[in-house]
C-alpha cells in the first residue's frame, strides 16, 4: 500500500495538467492529500480538471505556456504567495512527433526541442532557488522510452527526451547534497491524445491515434504506478508494457540486438 501521509500537505506543481498523463497524475496526487498546482495553456480545461479533484479549493490553476520563459517567475510567485512553499515540480508538459528524419523541417525540430527540453530546463531553473532555500525539493521529469531507445518517426522527440534525461542526471549529481531529489520517468505507450497532437514533418498535428496508443495502458494506470514508485524514492522509472520494458533493458545490456529489433519494428 502507498503511504498516503507521504504526500499529505505537499505542494506539487504539474505542468501539462489539462489532459492525459498530467490530468491523471494530478488526480492521484490530490487523492493522496497533496495540494496540486495545475498548469497548461487552456484555462477552461484547467478549471475542469481542478473541479474534479477532491476539495477543489485546496488546489490552484496557473495558466502557463511553458515556452514563455518570461512567465515562469510570475507563475512561481503565485504559488509561493498561496502556499509559502513548493515541494515538487513534475515537468510533464510535452509534445510528440510522427515524422521521418528526412521529412522533418528544422523549424519542427526546434519546436519539439523547445517544448520538451529548453522550456523544462528554464522552468526548473526558475524553481530551484526556492527549493534550495527550503533545503528540499523533488524534481520529476517525464521523459519517454523513446528517449532511451530512439525509433523511426520520432527522431527529434527521442533526442529531446534523451536530452532532458541527461540534464536531470546532472542536476541530481550537483544538488543532491543540498536536498534536491531528481527522478526521471520513462513512459511507454499510454492511451492519451499524444499521437493526435504529435507533430508531422511540417509542424502540423497528426490528428489520428496510433494503433499502439489505442490499446495501451490507461493514463490512470500509468499515474498510479508512477506515483507509487516515486514514493519509494526511485529515480529511474520505466512504466510501460513488456516490449517497452524490454527495450529499456536491452539498451543497457545488448544495444546491438536492440538496434536490430527496432529496425524491424512497426512503430506507426
Amino acid at each position: 500500500m502507498v503511504n498516503t501521509q507521504s504526500l499529505y500537505n505537499k505542494v506539487i506543481w504539474v505542468t501539462g495538467a489539462s489532459s492525459g498523463i498530467g490530468e491523471a497524475i494530478a488526480q492521484k496526487l490530490a487523492e493522496q492529500g497533496a495540494s496540486v498546482v495545475l498548469s497548461a495553456r487552456r484555462e477552461s480545461e484547467l478549471s475542469r480538471v481542478q473541479q474534479r479533484l477532491p476539495e477543489p479549493d485546496r488546489h490552484l490553476s496557473v495558466v502557463l505556456d511553458i515556452c514563455d520563459h518570461s512567465a515562469h517567475q510570475a507563475a512561481l510567485e503565485r504559488i509561493i504567495a498561496r502556499y509559502g512553499k513548493l515541494d515538487w515540480l513534475i515537468n510533464n508538459a510535452g509534445i510528440s512527433q510522427r515524422s521521418l528524419v528526412m521529412e522533418t523541417t528544422n523549424d519542427t525540430d526546434r519546436r519539439i526541442m523547445e517544448v520538451d527540453y529548453f522550456a523544462q530546463v528554464a522552468l526548473t531553473r526558475a524553481v530551484l532557488p526556492q527549493m534550495l532555500k527550503q533545503q528540499h525539493g523533488q524534481l520529476v521529469f517525464v521523459s519517454s522510452v523513446a528517449g532511451l531507445v530512439g525509433t523511426q518517426y520520432r527522431g527529434s522527440y527521442s533526442a529531446a527526451k534523451a536530452a532532458i534525461h541527461l540534464w536531470a542526471n546532472s542536476v541530481r549529481a550537483e544538488l543532491f547534497d543540498q536536498g534536491i531529489r531528481v527522478a526521471v520517468v520513462f513512459p511507454g505507450f499510454v492511451r492519451t491524445e499524444v499521437s493526435q497532437n504529435a507533430l508531422t514533418g511540417d509542424g502540423k498535428p497528426l490528428g489520428t491515434m496510433d494503433d499502439a496508443q489505442a490499446t495501451a495502458m490507461s493514463a490512470d494506470d500509468f499515474a498510479t504506478k508512477t506515483i507509487k514508485t516515486l514514493l519509494k524514492g526511485k529515480s529511474y522509472i520505466v512504466v510501460g508494457g513488456f516490449k517497452e520494458r524490454l527495450g529499456a533493458l536491452l539498451v543497457r545490456l545488448a544495444p546491438e540486438l536492440l538496434y536490430r529489433i527496432v529496425r524491424r519494428s512497426k512503430v506507426r
